[in-house]
């Protein structure tokens, strides 16, 4: 019998111990999801505001996902015209269509460059990241690659505080124009998933891994043509 309640005695504990450690992890986790979003609070700013900035290197675009018959998402299609919309305003020279290009078989990028070339963007004035695996290696690339030091990003509301924390913990000057034009199914899941994705890219702005790929440099204020695929 005494041994039984020892038995049940240390199952509570273990009980109990996973709950506090539970919570605790719970407790760190909110934490950095408020600390990431306070923190970058004031670099989202109107359209209309980014235009009224001086000296911008370049938009930077975030990827999204691409159809099988190269068409962009609604996502994608959102940040797009928005990117597109801030460049023929003269809001910044320059765009880097930063996205996935890992597979011969997927190519965010390419057609990121095609709708900004058919809505009239200048071919030589927008770059291809065929690189930019993740919010954070976009980032990374666009410092240490395209060599750009104050940007505009731009992505759906709820991804521009992480890509701004990212931006800021690398020693960019960067802002953040929303490309919400419309509701998107799915945003509760997106939403949540983004509190785990802010404290992974938390970490990553401590340690500054490098990212996947680099390569040689390609400054921005060149011809994005050099970025085409061969």
């Amino acid at each position: 019998m005494k041994k039984i309640k020892k038995r049940y005695r240390w199952l509570e504990r273990l009980i109990i111990g996973l709950f506090c450690a539970g919570v605790l992890g719970l407790a760190v986790l909110f934490g950095i999801d408020a600390y990431v979003r306070e923190t970058v609070d004031y670099g989202i700013i109107t359209s209309a505001d980014a235009v009224e900035l001086e000296d911008v290197d370049c938009i930077i675009v975030l990827g999204c996902y691409v159809y099988q018959d190269g068409r962009p998402s609604d996502m994608l299609e959102d940040r797009l015209k928005m990117g597109v919309e801030l460049y023929k305003n003269g809001a910044a020279p320059k765009v880097i269509m930063s996205g996935d290009h890992g597979r011969p078989v997927y190519n965010e990028v390419q057609a990121m460059k095609n709708y900004a070339v058919e809505k009239g963007v200048a071919s030589e004035d927008v770059f291809m990241d065929h690189a930019g695996f993740s919010t954070y290696e976009s980032i990374y690339r666009a410092r240490d690659i395209f060599k750009a030091k104050k940007v505009l990003i731009v992505t759906q509301e709820y991804h521009l505080y992480r890509a701004l924390y990212v931006a800021q913990a690398l020693g960019l000057e960067a802002y953040g124009v929303s490309a919400d034009y419309r509701q998107y199914s799915g945003q509760i899941y997106r939403d949540a998933r983004e509190i785990l994705a802010r404290a992974k890219d938390f970490a990553m702005s401590i340690f500054k891994p490098k990212p996947t790929f680099l390569g040689d440099e390609i400054p921005v204020s060149g011809n994005g043509n050099v970025t085409n695929d061969q």
